[in-house]
């Protein structure tokens, strides 16, 4: 099983566009997805429909209650969700003089994975360096960042490896980076030529081969509550989330 965080410490980065995408292009190539929403805005939740809200996340992080039982099915065959609650938001005061709140999500899991068995665990983060952000890196394997083709884009990158290499010293030695995914990308203007070409230079093999192209078809999908694969399949926009699909299973 592969826990993957998706992160990026500036918003409009295409976090939850990336987690909803690539969940949807491993479920139709078989693999069972979990997707773990803690971005108090819900956005990833709202858009996979769930069918039964329980607020999920929140529960997991703050009661006792079996994880398994706090697990959502989604509309999409094949995609569980532990669902967000703006009640995330509060999961901070809440915790406060536990010990090892850092890990909460780490340990809260490993109870779960002994019932339940995932092919991937996605977990979508909030664009701000907090508890949930920490927690989310505690417990991962991996991280995948979004990366827009705009120069302030990379600012948020180097403060986002600096925060990775503390996690790996003090919480969570195992955490890589499997890649940085070009988002947003409009070759038709020179400056995001520039700064993707910029983000190859510094990041090498680590940056996907595949990039996500600019298309207004992104922005209308979460409106239908559908995934761009199923919005418009034939599309440039999901021919590139299944190339990126294709890309990460390599991995």
């Amino acid at each position: 099983m592969r826990i993957i965080v998706i992160a990026n410490l500036k918003g409009g980065c295409a976090k939850t566009t990336t987690v909803v995408n690539l969940a949807c292009g491993l479920a139709e190539l078989n693999k069972k997805i979990l997707v773990l929403d803690i971005d108090p805005q819900g956005n990833a939740s709202n858009w996979l429909n769930v069918a039964s809200p329980s607020k999920g996340a929140y529960k997991l992080l703050t009661s006792t209650d079996d994880p398994a039982s706090l697990v959502s099915k989604t509309s999409i065959d094949g995609i569980d969700i532990l669902d967000a609650s703006v009640e995330l938001s509060q999961v901070e005061k809440f915790l406060a003089g536990e010990l090892s709140i850092e890990t909460k999500l780490k340990r809260r899991l490993t109870t779960l994975f002994k019932k339940q068995h995932w092919d991937f665990v996605l977990i979508d983060t909030p664009p701000t360096l907090g508890i949930l952000t920490i927690n989310a890196f505690s417990a991962a394997t991996e991280v995948l960042v979004p990366v827009t083709t705009h120069v302030m884009s990379l600012s948020g990158v180097t403060q986002l490896i600096s925060t990775l290499n503390q996690v790996n010293e003090f919480l969570n030695p195992d955490l890589v980076i499997s890649g940085f995914i070009p988002s947003r990308v409009d070759l038709r203007t020179k400056h995001s030529r520039e700064v993707l070409e910029k983000l190859r230079e510094t990041f090498g093999s680590k940056v996907f081969k595949t990039i996500i192209r600019e298309n207004v078809l992104l922005a209308e999908a979460p409106s239908f509550r559908k995934s761009i694969l199923s919005y418009r399949p034939n599309s440039n926009a999901a021919d590139d989330y299944r190339n990126l699909t294709k890309e990460i299973l390599n991995i």
